[in-house]
């Protein structure tokens, strides 16, 4: 499975949380390893989340259309 950590950035709906989270990867014509983020929504079933937390994410199943993470714990 694929576990990333990120930090929340958005807590505003019930059971669902948004989490950026930095990767880095190598791009090959320039030689450079460049940094990025992107941001998922993710399924929270944790109490006491909220924004600024860093959390441990797993990819699951689908939960919606955009969903496709859950959070395992808060770091």
């Amino acid at each position: 499975m694929q576990t990333f950590k990120g930090v929340v950035v958005s807590a505003k709906t019930p059971k669902t949380v948004k989490v950026t989270v930095e990767y880095t990867y190598h791009q090959p014509k320039y030689k450079k390893i460049l940094q990025r983020t992107t941001k998922l929504l993710v399924h929270n079933e944790l109490e006491g989340i909220k924004v600024g937390d860093k959390v441990e994410i797993i990819k699951s199943k689908p939960f919606s259309k955009l969903k496709h993470f859950s959070v395992v714990k808060k770091i």
